[in-house]
């Protein structure tokens, strides 16, 4: 697989202030906002267009939660 790292570049720029891994309780807070969002798009169809960015979100809640929020 050929990656264009500028094409990347180009596309990252207007995502990556909305995409980010979060390291504060506001970023985790902007991040859950958006999953909810994407959740409530994209439901149950995994073959939704967003579908790759609802796991994506989730799994950096998860890295979040698990660095940040005490497990009982």
């Amino acid at each position: 697989m050929q990656v264009d790292l500028a094409e990347i570049a180009t596309a990252w720029a207007p995502l990556a202030g909305t995409i980010f891994v979060p390291h504060t309780d506001e970023e985790y807070n902007q991040i859950m906002s958006l999953l909810d969002k994407v959740i409530d798009d994209v439901g149950e169809d995994e073959s939704h267009p967003l579908a790759s960015l609802m796991e994506i979100l989730g799994a950096l809640v998860e890295y979040y939660e698990n660095a940040h929020v005490p497990q009982l």
